[in-house]
């Protein structure tokens, strides 16, 4: 999943301040702009370990589009930090599920092309699909 962040710009004396805007009270900030978006990156992922343990739904992303209309915002720097929801859902459950020859070739093929697993591709793509049917 991928979250639109705000980065404030810093200078010689003031590091990068980012806000989160789709995730309430998450923030982080960086010496450097790289720094801060990585910063930003570990942020969201305690912020979504904290609401999980709740057991509150994470907020869905909104477009940058949306967020740059926010007049808080103006002069921002915009970037998009990508989060894997899958490492952090707790712990794995073994399924059994039945799949073509030619969709699992497929499946296992796009898991090497991309460094992952089968299982972490899987849910990597069905997390995507509900989040992006979710916001219709």
């Amino acid at each position: 999943m991928r979250y639109p962040i705000a980065i404030e710009p810093g200078d010689m004396t003031h590091a990068y301040g980012v806000v989160v805007p789709d995730l309430p009270g998450c923030f982080s900030a960086g010496d450097s702009l790289d720094e801060a978006i990585m910063n930003t990156k570990e942020a969201i992922e305690l912020w979504m370990e904290s609401v999980i343990e709740e057991g509150t739904p994470i907020p869905a992303a909104a477009s940058i589009t949306k967020h740059q209309a926010d007049p808080d915002f103006a002069g921002w720097i915009w970037a998009l930090v990508e989060v894997d929801l899958s490492r952090l859902s707790g712990k794995a459950k073994r399924v059994n599920i039945t799949l073509p020859e030619r969709v699992l070739s497929a499946i296992d093929q796009a898991a090497a092309r991309f460094g992952d697993t089968r299982s972490g591709l899987l849910a990597k793509a069905a997390l995507e699909y509900v989040d992006r049917h979710s916001r219709l």
